[in-house]
């Protein structure tokens, strides 16, 4: 069973699309999930609070600055705009790729967790995220 989810996004920021996968599994098995991009990432993350959204945003936005920042000087892949070498950065840090336990139709999410892309760049992006499930 296969399937592919198009998130729309407006910048930085975690993209839950839970109630999406979660309307489309069936039966018991592993889900698995790939985002078809080199700068953007999937999380298992907190889906209650906004503030853990905006602090992880914020964490990473700090961690890898954009390549007009002085740290960041060092950059060679700067033509496709101040945002795009960090956020294939990002992108090698977390995860492109998740595996969740599906049971009788269920996510076997914990009470708090959502299924989240996160993504690192500012221009507005439809990102694909492959669903498997075996």
């Amino acid at each position: 069973m296969q399937t592919v989810f198009q998130i729309h996004t407006n910048g930085p920021g975690l993209y839950e699309f839970t109630h999406s996968v979660a309307g489309w599994v069936t039966g018991t098995g592993l889900l698995t999930l790939f985002v078809q991009h080199t700068s953007a990432s999937l999380l298992v993350q907190e889906n209650a609070d906004p503030e853990v959204r905006t602090d992880l945003t914020e964490f990473f936005h700090r961690l890898v600055p954009p390549s007009t920042d002085p740290s960041m000087s060092y950059l060679t892949h700067t033509y496709e705009g101040p945002d795009d070498m960090p956020a294939h950065i990002k992108a090698a840090l977390l995860p492109v790729s998740l595996s969740i336990p599906v049971s009788n139709g269920q996510l076997a999410l914990g009470t708090w967790q959502g299924i989240f892309l996160f993504e690192h760049r500012s221009p507005p992006h439809t990102r694909r995220v492959v669903a498997h499930v075996s």
